[in-house]
């Protein structure tokens, strides 16, 4: 049934929606904060510039839970979901609901806009006022009421249960649940697995809470790392670990690790699954599990190591992220097996052919 309804589906074309307002307004944030910025409390007297981009990058952050609604709605309905889907996203952040409220508003709206359009029939006079009057009035209505009065109090219980259980973790269980996160993040290297990381990430960060972000951010950086120290110890002990292909994949991973980019592993996972999977969700989970056990917070969602001055320990972050790709390439170089002859044919570059016997008549 879930994969009939495609919710995934609908909730990852939300977050490519949502993804570049939360980087751009986290990114004014942490601009505004580095530069002595405060939030406005009233416009009506002088600011500062630096005051100007926190508060904008507050206000952006406010838009979060509309727009991942809106998102959702337009992903399942098209077009007449948009409008709705928006008005849902400030139902929710109005009773405090928030990111939790928002994304079920998408879905509920969208579908039941899909229900509308299959079965609610007009003159056809009045057909054209469908998608631009009738139904986006009638789901927003209907939903709008269905959240405030009935589905909107257990949401916010909900929502304020998971905040007041993450900020009252200490010691051994936040290590536990930043783990939990950080192997999640890295376990399938960008895939649904991290996106399900992400998103709940992105979601406590609405809620005030930074440092499932900061796992999220070194978890995702954790695999190129680590990969990266693996091929420097193979060079510095002499022992080959990896083919020339490989090799050439780690020189570009490498980079794209520092932009928070973990998807430059993937060709170099393809070859040896198991030992890469294992050593990168391994490493990200202790990398994970001592952020989160730091404290460590990020107001901002994406950027890797360009974003890592706005952090609140960034210090202590650079060493929650050494010694998770520290034991990502130490596991990486003990357990990884030399490539043999089949691995190294298998990554040749293409086979040059002589066309010089080939005659046009």
């Amino acid at each position: 049934m879930l994969k009939k309804l495609q919710l995934k589906k609908h909730a990852l074309t939300a977050i490519s929606y949502m993804l570049p307002l939360v980087v751009a307004s986290g990114l004014l944030i942490a601009i505004g904060n580095l530069a002595g910025g405060q939030v406005i409390e009233n416009y009506k007297e002088s600011f500062t510039v630096a005051s100007a981009l926190t508060s904008l990058g507050v206000l952006g952050m406010g838009l979060l839970a509309p727009v991942i609604s809106a998102g959702i709605a337009y992903s399942i309905a098209d077009r007449p979901g948009i409008a709705p889907g928006l008005l849902m996203g400030l139902i929710a952040n109005a009773i405090g609901a928030g990111f939790l409220g928002g994304m079920l508003g998408g879905y509920l709206v969208g579908y039941f806009i899909v229900f509308l359009k299959n079965h609610i029939k007009v003159p056809k006079w009045a057909e054209g006022l469908l998608p631009m009057m009738i139904i986006p009035l009638i789901s927003s209505l209907v939903i709008g009421l269905l959240i405030f009065f009935v589905l909107g109090v257990p949401i916010v219980w909900a929502t304020e249960g998971l905040t007041s259980f993450l900020t009252s973790m200490q010691g051994s269980t936040k290590f536990v649940f930043g783990a939990i996160m950080g192997g999640m993040a890295a376990f399938d290297f960008g895939g649904p697995v991290n996106k399900v990381a992400s998103l709940f990430a992105d979601g406590l960060l609405l809620e005030g809470i930074y440092e499932p972000e900061a796992v999220k951010i070194l978890a995702s950086m954790v695999p190129p790392f680590g990969v990266t120290i693996s091929w420097v110890l193979s060079k510095v002990f002499k022992k080959r670990k990896y083919s020339p292909k490989e090799e050439e994949n780690i020189k570009i991973a490498f980079p794209m690790g520092i932009c928070m980019i973990t998807e430059g592993v993937i060709p170099i996972a393809a070859v040896d699954i198991v030992r890469v999977v294992t050593s990168c969700t391994l490493g990200a989970a202790v990398g994970g599990g001592l952020s989160m056990m730091w404290d460590i917070g990020s107001p901002v969602p994406s950027g890797g190591m360009f974003i890592v001055p706005a952090m609140n320990h960034p210090l202590l972050f650079l060493l929650a992220l050494s010694i998770g790709s520290l034991v990502t390439g130490i596991m990486l170089f003990l357990w990884k097996k030399e490539p043999t002859d089949d691995e190294d044919s298998y990554f040749d570059d293409e086979e040059e052919f002589d066309l010089s016997s080939i005659k046009i008549s």
